[in-house]
């Protein structure tokens, strides 16, 4: 369920706002609304925290060699400053490699002039002898007047290089435009070389201390979680309004939420601090935490929740337990093979034993989902994509009598109709699941004529229910003529649903205080009431993804099966192994992928959506020192 909260008011001396607050996190119960702080502490704060993150980043990219680096332990001054050090290391080290990458430009330039050194020019100008170095396309040097002395030092049929000489030292006005002086390096290109020489053992000796640096990743990371609080604290001390002016009576104070079973607790440390108190119901414009409090079976979706990043809004539903019941049936639908899901229940049992004394909660929702695809593999005859017939002998005898009949690979009916068997099943849980979604509608506006418009939502669902199963699965077995109780026909049920639900949804869906109001209000929005009606239909098909992908994987298996079989026979045995261990690991993780993009969605978009949710809320996340 959504914990109620209540919203408070503190009111303490300008003069007490710090203890104040340190006491107030101590109680770790008060959610401080979002406030914006400003000062030099918090920019310091800021620019150091930002620093250690950086430095924290990059320190996790350096790979370990061998066994794991023993952590040290840091201080927060420790860690500041192992982790300016580190930054220090990483600039010098990019430095030396961009004087590195501007000398090797240099060396590369003048290769073909060979060792080309500046001073040696200088010394040969002293003397009289002034030496200029050119490039010219091969084509123009021919035009180089024969007065001018030069010598070629290299040429291909694209480009010539050569020396001039000059006796004052200015530059011939004759020459072709298209002959280039070129510029003369900073120093020596053998200078250059030894320089990169020195710069690359320089980078090296560097290297060896950024890596002693990985001993620090955790101290930094336990450093950077604390300067996280700090900077909370640093933001809401900030930020806090109070009255302006100047004297010891002046006033500041906050506004926050607390569960309302706990209100007690602030109110008596309000009392004993003589802290103004006030506390009420948080108002509708309030933006509200949620905070979600569910026994430790429906608990056990929190990862998923939470790897999703989805928080329902304070007024909306926790449907913590519907989604996992209808993720867990997805899952398994979804992977649809009972041999996958018994190597997802062993690695789950594995994790378990394993980590016994940590969180268990991934690896027990792991071995439910699990027990789920290994439960639907069971009911279709599913073992690694292995068709019936060509079970172990052994185990066949067991194997069909655990399957269903009417949806099994096993089964004596038809193919087609298994394959309608399955998709029925598809659309009886979309039924299902949005009647879960209305019903709750009913009853939270049950008091309200707004739970007449979901009633006519659950009516209008129910009557396009019976349309999808005429026009998708076969209009032969599900006919409009169809006889369902004595002499009443589908027909005469199905479009007096879809119309009452309609007409009712139409008046009262948007209702507030006013029937009128809520007829024009749907009159408004006429096209997007109309797409509604299509909507409940495509929500309805779009559960037929269940048994598409759970087929496709299926398929997959199968064919992975047939490519190894051959293999499994000859010399060359292992290859088939190694195909088949790649093959099935491969379509395991396309399921899983799977499993995010369609069994997440049926529960976050085609359930939600019938729900009237958006998954606009945010965490309860109470000021406190942890």
């Amino acid at each position: 369920m959504i914990v109620p909260m209540k919203k408070v008011s503190l009111v303490v001396l300008e003069k007490e706002k710090k203890q104040a607050l340190e006491k107030l996190r101590k109680l770790k119960l008060v959610h401080v609304e979002d406030l914006t702080g400003n000062g030099e502490n918090l920019s310091k704060l800021k620019s150091t925290y930002d620093m250690m993150e950086r430095a924290f980043f990059l320190i996790s990219d350096i790979k370990v060699k061998g066994k794991d680096v023993i952590q040290v332990s840091l201080t927060k001054e420790e860690a500041v400053e192992k982790a300016s050090q580190f930054l220090e290391l990483l600039s010098l080290k990019k430095n030396y490699e961009d004087l590195i990458t501007g000398n090797t430009k240099e060396i590369e330039r003048f290769s073909r002039w060979g060792n080309v050194d500046p001073a040696d020019l200088r010394f040969l100008a002293e003397k009289g002898y002034f030496l200029f170095l050119y490039e010219i396309p091969a084509e123009y040097y021919s035009l180089i007047p024969e007065t001018e002395k030069v010598l070629k030092v290299f040429s291909d049929k694209n480009l010539v290089r050569f020396i001039l000489v000059s006796d004052n030292g200015n530059v011939p006005q004759d020459l072709p435009s298209q002959a280039v002086l070129v510029t003369l390096p900073s120093k020596s290109t053998r200078l250059l070389r030894e320089e990169n020489e020195d710069y690359k053992s320089k980078i090296k000796a560097i290297e060896r201390q950024i890596y002693s640096f990985s001993a620090c990743k955790t101290g930094i990371e336990k450093n950077l979680k604390i300067l996280e609080k700090e900077i909370e604290f640093e933001n809401i001390y900030s930020g806090m309004d109070g009255e302006e002016g100047e004297g010891s009576l002046r006033l500041s104070w906050l506004t926050g939420f607390v569960p309302a079973k706990e209100l007690k607790k602030v109110e008596m440390l309000a009392k004993q601090e003589k802290w103004g108190f006030l506390s009420d119901e948080p108002g509708e414009e309030d933006a509200v935490p949620t905070k979600l409090e569910n026994n430790k079976v429906v608990s056990l979706i929190y990862p998923v929740s939470d790897f999703l990043g989805t928080v329902p809004g304070y007024r909306e539903y926790d449907i913590s337990g519907w989604f996992l019941l209808f993720f867990s049936l997805f899952f398994g639908m979804i992977f649809g093979d009972g041999g996958y899901g018994l190597l997802i229940t062993l690695i789950s049992v594995f994790a378990i034993i394993k980590n016994h004394k940590k969180n268990l909660q991934p690896f027990i929702l792991l071995l439910i989902l699990g027990l789920t695809t290994t439960l639907w593999g069971m009911l279709t005859c599913n073992w690694f994509g292995v068709p019936p017939q060509s079970l172990p002998e052994s185990l066949k005898p067991l194997l069909l009598k655990l399957d269903w009949n009417w949806i099994s690979n096993a089964s004596s009916l038809p193919e087609d109709t298994v394959t309608q068997n399955l998709q029925i099943f598809c659309f009886t849980i979309a039924l299902v699941q949005l009647a879960v979604a209305h019903l709750k509608g009913i009853v939270r506006n049950i008091r309200s004529l707004k739970c007449l418009g979901e009633a006519g939502s659950l009516f209008m669902l129910m009557g396009i229910y019976y349309l999808v199963l005429n026009m998708v699965v076969s209009s032969e077995r599900f006919p409009f003529d169809l006889v369902l109780f004595g002499d009443i026909k589908a027909s005469s049920i199905m479009f007096p649903l879809i119309g009452v639900g309609f007409g009712l949804s139409f008046i009262f869906s948007n209702y507030e205080d006013s029937v009128l109001k809520s007829v024009l209000e749907s009159l408004k929005n006429i096209i997007s009431v109309l797409l509604g009606v299509v909507n409940v239909f495509s929500d309805i098909v779009s559960y037929i993804r269940l048994w598409a992908v759970g087929l496709a994987g299926a398929a997959i298996a199968n064919t992975v099966n047939e490519m190894a079989g051959p293999i499994l026979g000859g010399f060359v045995i292992f290859l088939g192994i190694l195909l088949l261990g790649f093959g099935h690991g491969l379509n395991m993780i396309l399921n899983v992928l799977s499993v995010i993009v369609h069994g997440v969605r049926l529960n976050t978009l085609e359930f939600s959506s019938h729900l009237g949710m958006t998954w606009s809320g945010f965490k309860y996340k109470p000021f406190s020192e942890d």
